[in-house]
């Protein structure tokens, strides 16, 4: 059953702009080039450290093996993973593991 990653991140202040800038430049671009499927990338309308994503995935072993594409690779580890903590609070990163309701389900596929 497929499922969803509801991704949330305390960013530091100032560094909104850069952060969605890195995502929608780099990070997102680079997770879809290795099969992610992110439907949806969201920051704090009035609060200036919340940014919100939203990843798919088919079943758990498909989860498996993109997180093994992403962060196992050389790009994640040495161009993307050691910027991070200029923008985010890392522990305060919370992943909700969400599914789609009843009659919503095949909307959500």
């Amino acid at each position: 059953m497929a499922f969803y990653e509801l991704r949330q991140y305390k960013v530091l202040p100032g560094q909104l702009e850069g952060w969605v800038k890195m995502m929608e430049e780099e990070i997102i671009p680079f997770q879809v080039s290795k099969g992610m499927v992110i439907t949806g990338s969201f920051h704090g309308e009035t609060d200036p450290s919340v940014y919100v994503w939203l990843r798919r995935f088919d079943s758990e072993e498909q989860r498996v093996a993109l997180y093994a594409a992403v962060y196992e690779s050389d790009f994640w580890k040495t161009k993307i993973a050691p910027r991070v903590p200029e923008y985010l609070d890392r522990s305060a990163i919370v992943v909700t593991r969400i599914i789609p309701t009843g009659k919503y389900q095949n909307f959500c596929v």
